[in-house]
């Protein structure tokens, strides 16, 4: 029985260790200095922009077409094993289009969707008025309706991940101090002997901004160079929902999202985000207070009922962005042919984390 342990467990490292744990024949272990849902899948909104995206061919979209499709299937299948719901929103995203926005791409896109067996909507300003009473149109004649793309809350998906794994036999051990390994890189077949004195087959770090700690005593290899991306968010209150209160979707617009709190019925909260701030030359990122004003005030230019919401909280978190390259990260590690990395997902952890674990085992399965 192959012994496979992962590092990490966030969003994708948990997705990952569920997916294996349906494979016979593994034992698979998962460790993590923290517990699990924290780091940057604790700051994440869950707005999974797939089919909207403007990718259309090469890993990119093929990353994004296999997630969505996997999560029509996966929710339910954790739900009826966990006897648990998982709060998610199948009301679709909408894409406000600015005046002098360049709706030609946007019908290529839809062509091209329509193609590909998906669905993307093109609204007038009637239609987007009658949908969404909320949203300012004067300057916002033209909507993108993404209806087969979801919202999930991404902390209960990754803590269903886990409870659905260790159902299956996966261990889990969190809170753990320090990894301990016994590396080597003259046998390369067999280049992890331990980990926590136990005899291991495989690596996977799936440790987000923690990867490059949890190799230590290694020469990190160039490619993996990974960098801090601050965003912060807004969770507001309001006395009623936003427009109709039967139909909530994400709305987007300028890189600002309007996201509807999966936890009230009817929705009455909602978070307002995510800034994007990357870190100075000495590393450090600090979250700026105008930034997070600024993207409040884009918000609200969309919906004008949010100047008078209640802010509940403010919130920021790190994303692990790779410098120089695309993201994610899904390969060997440079000089080992057993120690696997998948990581550096940057803001689509959650939107790529089923399209990861299959990459991951492909990698395991081909060796």
């Amino acid at each position: 029985m192959s012994h496979i342990v992962i590092i990490g467990c966030g969003v994708v490292g948990a997705m990952i260790a569920y997916e294996l744990s349906l494979i016979p024949g593994l034992n698979v272990t998962v460790l993590d200095k923290q517990p699990p849902a924290q780091g940057s899948t604790a700051a994440a909104l869950g707005v999974l922009m797939g089919i909207i995206s403007h990718k259309t061919k090469g890993r990119a979209w093929q990353m994004r077409s296999h997630s969505i499709e996997r999560y029509t299937t996966l929710i339910p299948e954790l739900e009826a094993l966990n006897r648990r719901t998982i709060p998610h929103n199948q009301q679709g995203i909408l894409k406000l289009c600015p005046v002098g926005e360049d709706l030609a791409k946007w019908e290529q896109l839809a062509a091209t969707r329509s193609q590909q067996g998906w669905q993307l909507e093109i609204w007038d300003g009637a239609k987007l008025q009658a949908s969404c009473p909320q949203i300012n149109c004067q300057n916002i004649p033209t909507a993108i309706y993404s209806p087969q793309d979801i919202q999930v809350d991404p902390v209960a998906l990754t803590l269903a991940l886990v409870d659905a794994a260790k159902s299956r036999g996966v261990t889990f051990d969190f809170d753990v101090p320090a990894l301990q390994y016994d590396l080597t890189t003259t046998n390369l077949h067999h280049a992890v002997k331990s980990v926590q004195g136990k005899s291991v087959d495989w690596l996977v770090v799936a440790a987000g901004l923690g990867s490059l700690q949890s190799l230590p005593n290694l020469q990190i290899p160039p490619l993996l160079d990974l960098r801090p991306v601050l965003g912060q968010a807004i969770h507001v209150r309001l006395p009623n929902c936003l427009g109709n209160q039967d139909f909530q979707p994400v709305i987007t617009g300028n890189d600002v999202h309007i996201v509807p709190c999966l936890t009230t019925r009817p929705v009455t909260e909602y978070w307002i985000g995510a800034t994007v701030e990357f870190p100075l030359e000495s590393g450090i990122v600090v979250p700026e207070a105008e930034k997070l004003e600024e993207v409040r005030q884009s918000a609200i230019a969309f919906c004008p009922a949010l100047a008078t919401a209640t802010i509940i909280k403010t919130w920021s978190g790190l994303r692990p962005r790779p410098e120089a390259r695309p993201a994610p990260i899904i390969e060997l590690l440079e000089g080992f042919s057993n120690v696997l990395l998948a990581t550096g997902h940057y803001r689509n952890g959650v939107l790529l984390a089923p399209a990861t674990a299959q990459k991951i085992i492909k990698l395991l399965e081909t060796g």
